[in-house]
């Protein structure tokens, strides 16, 4: 087995040995096309690494005592690369969907492949050029993905696994394009919403979008590799839906609130573009009872996608006023802390679970 660090770096070597093969078969095509697999290996670099240690750390817990194959461990680390490839793909597409200029602190894909355009003077429009470049890239990404997933299959003899696997990585993959899509829907269509259905709406983007791509489906990915019977796979549900849930809500929460020179992000970045999270529905319900007047404003505010630093700070303050902050911290406790009892209640290898429990702990009490 490796330990937590030793297993990110053997993830991390094998994402920089895949891009240096396709660096050497794009260069034989063009060497313009370089620049494609640059911008894909900078993404690669770094990132909290939550879907590769979910998936490991369920690996090990669903071993049931043995020890685990050298195959078996080459494996669990190509299907942890695969997962980053993937989610760097989402990164990609999530970027240009929501016009959001940077990630983890450098500029967003679709803005490097625009400042190409631009340093390189060529005609036309740079900033179609980026949307253009984007798109391409995390289509690329999603077949590398693919690509990395299967390969790392190969190193498992029992074909029941493989096709559990191959089942789990294939649901996520269009659990997670619906959340994206039913997220997008919200942001252009949440004005004709009644306030009453805002909440539910919200939650269903949480599950689709993130709860069950970013957490249960890495879980379940691991556990299937261990060769992990319907029953254990439920459990990893249960345990990953509400961890899901609380890691997305931080994430809302950050989105307003988050100091930009950490998160690598704008301050108030989920305002400027619009999203309609928990959070912000939690503000209008509260809105609707204690000061319907204000409604109106805050819907205006929140179409405007050009909203300045005072604008910003005026909506921060409703929402906190409004008790929709504190409703939405209790919410990640709780269900952070169900997720957890539903861990420590389970009969799993003791290496996994641990590894598990310390992860679960820092996706709700994290700062980035």
């Amino acid at each position: 087995m490796f330990t937590k660090d030793e297993f990110l770096n053997k993830v991390q070597a094998d994402l920089n040995t895949f891009c240096d093969r396709q660096t050497r078969d794009f260069e034989a095509i063009s060497p313009d096309l370089v620049t494609v697999v640059d911008f894909t290996r900078s993404l690669l670099q770094g990132g909290k690494r939550f879907r590769a240690l979910f998936c490991y750390y369920a690996f090990l817990s669903a071993l049931e005592g043995r020890k685990p194959t050298d195959d078996e461990l080459s494996g669990i680390v190509g299907i942890a690369a695969a997962l980053e490839m993937f989610h760097a793909a989402a990164l990609v597409h999530d970027d240009l969907l929501d016009q959001s200029d940077t990630r983890r602190g450098s500029p967003a894909i679709h803005k490097r492949f625009e400042s190409l355009h631009k340093d390189k003077s060529w005609a036309g429009s740079a900033e179609r050029f980026g949307i253009a470049g984007s798109v391409l890239v995390g289509d690329l990404m999603l077949g590398w993905s693919s690509e990395i997933f299967g390969s790392a299959l190969l190193a498992s003899t029992d074909k029941e696994i493989e096709s559990a696997c191959r089942d789990e990585f294939s649901l996520m993959r269009v659990e997670v394009m619906a959340g994206q899509y039913l997220d997008v829907l919200e942001e252009n269509a949440a004005a004709t919403r009644t306030i009453a259905e805002a909440v539910g709406r919200a939650e269903k983007v949480i599950l689709y979008k993130t709860a069950k791509y970013s957490i249960e489906a890495p879980l379940r990915i691991g556990a299937a590799f261990a060769g992990a019977d319907q029953v254990t796979l439920g459990l990893f549900t249960q345990f990953g839906i509400p961890l899901g849930i609380a890691f997305q809500l931080r994430d809302d929460v950050l989105g307003v609130f988050g100091d930009p020179s950490v998160t690598g992000k704008p301050a108030g970045d989920d305002l400027r573009e619009g999203k309609r999270t928990v959070l912000i529905a939690l503000t209008k319900e509260a809105l609707a009872q204690k000061s319907p007047s204000m409604i109106t404003t805050f819907e205006e505010l929140l179409t405007n996608r050009e909203l300045d630093s005072t604008q910003i700070d005026f909506l921060q303050k409703v929402i906190t006023d409004s008790g929709a902050l504190a409703k939405t911290e209790r919410m990640i406790i709780e269900l952070g802390d169900r997720a957890l009892e539903t861990l420590a209640a389970a009969e799993l290898d003791s290496v996994g679970k641990a590894g598990l429990t310390a992860l679960a702990k820092k996706v709700v009490d994290r700062d980035s």
